[in-house]
């Protein structure tokens, strides 16, 4: 997938003005952090400090100001989805993810060009947010949400997943907005009859259609990602020209709006969130703390010099601060916090 960083791309401007990367990373982080409507006053005193060491962090800050007065009438929490890059959050699996850095640039130049683009272009790219926030069932982020459904179906949505549900005479519909989602298929019965509508979960890449089966879905950036546990599923990508193809229990396959890859075993670890577990064998750290961060808010990075470091072992998700206590002492790390919402695994001198 591409970087959104390409050479091609502009640079992030404020004011008018271009701005440097780092100054449009940093204040990315300042804008998660004073709209969460958490930030301590040591926090504050630090995000004067920092607008105060370089006028273009200033400039930065003014530019943010006045597009977020533009979006006044929001109440706070939305206003703070809408322009924070956490707001949502994708994470790297199977290598095609892009990475956390490239997230944070998109969203930033998203905020940083809607000067000369306007706020509603801002909003429109960021409508995944918002169907987030109006969907029919949602959790946020490190929650997980059990849901029946009237055809006795049932969904367990994983941390920060939404979907929307739309039964009527010809079909059971269910659109995953975002996230990840385990579904058991139900068959009430109607009118004394099994229910032969088929059920049929929509993906941004396409349809999956149940075939008396319990399977999980995940939507990433650009790509999603069904793993079958019983029966099968008929997956059709949204490019019409694109085979449909049957993936049978046990099996797990990727797919785009114009292909399906081919199907390989369903891993432990692909389930292992339905247990609140994350399941790393020789995982790189970057990968790791990506699949992490899924389950924390704010800012999980690692440092390049510790990202091709590995990573073992089953890992409860209950107290994600735990596991990075743990990553300390098992691998030559620290952990650098320096906020709650913005910590940096970093590697030892």
């Amino acid at each position: 997938m591409t970087d959104f960083a390409a050479a091609s791309s502009p640079p992030p401007m404020a004011c008018g003005q271009p701005i440097s990367e780092a100054t449009a990373d940093a204040a990315a982080e300042w804008l998660t952090i004073m709209m969460s409507g958490a930030a301590t006053d040591s926090e504050r005193q630090c995000w004067q400090q920092w607008r105060a060491a370089d006028a273009e962090h200033e400039l930065a800050w003014r530019h943010i100001e006045t597009v977020t007065r533009r979006l006044s009438s929001l109440p706070p929490r939305a206003a703070y989805q809408a322009l924070s890059p956490y707001g949502t959050r994708t994470a790297a699996a199977s290598g095609k993810a892009p990475a956390a850095a490239a997230g944070r640039r998109k969203a930033m130049r998203l905020l940083l060009w809607s000067g000369a683009i306007g706020t509603s272009a801002l909003l429109a790219s960021r409508t995944q947010t918002w169907q987030h926030a109006v969907a029919d069932y949602r959790t946020g982020v490190g929650q997980q949400r059990a849901v029946a459904l009237s055809d006795g179906t049932r969904i367990l949505l994983n941390t920060n997943s939404a979907i929307d549900v739309k039964f009527d005479g010809q079909r059971r519909l269910v659109r995953l907005v975002a996230g990840e989602a385990m579904i058991i298929t139900g068959h009430a019965l109607v009118d004394g009859q099994p229910d032969s509508r088929p059920f049929i979960l929509q993906t941004g890449e396409g349809l999956v259609r149940a075939l008396g089966t319990r399977f999980m879905v995940r939507q990433d950036d650009g790509y999603s990602t069904v793993a079958v546990v019983e029966s099968a599923v008929e997956i059709t990508p949204v490019d019409a020209s694109a085979q449909s193809r049957i993936l049978r229990a046990g099996e797990r396959a990727t797919f785009t709006r114009r292909a399906i890859d081919g199907a390989v075993a369903v891993a432990d670890r692909d389930l292992a969130w339905t247990r609140g577990q994350i399941v790393a064998e020789n995982l790189r750290l970057t990968d790791f703390l990506a699949e992490l961060g899924r389950y924390r808010p704010g800012l999980l990075r690692c440092d390049p010099a510790a990202a091709n470091l590995r990573v073992s072992g089953v890992f409860p998700l209950e107290n994600t601060d735990r596991i990075l206590d743990m990553l300390a002492k098992v691998l030559p790390v620290r952990i650098h916090q320096r906020t709650r919402y913005w910590v940096t695994v970093e590697a030892l001198a």
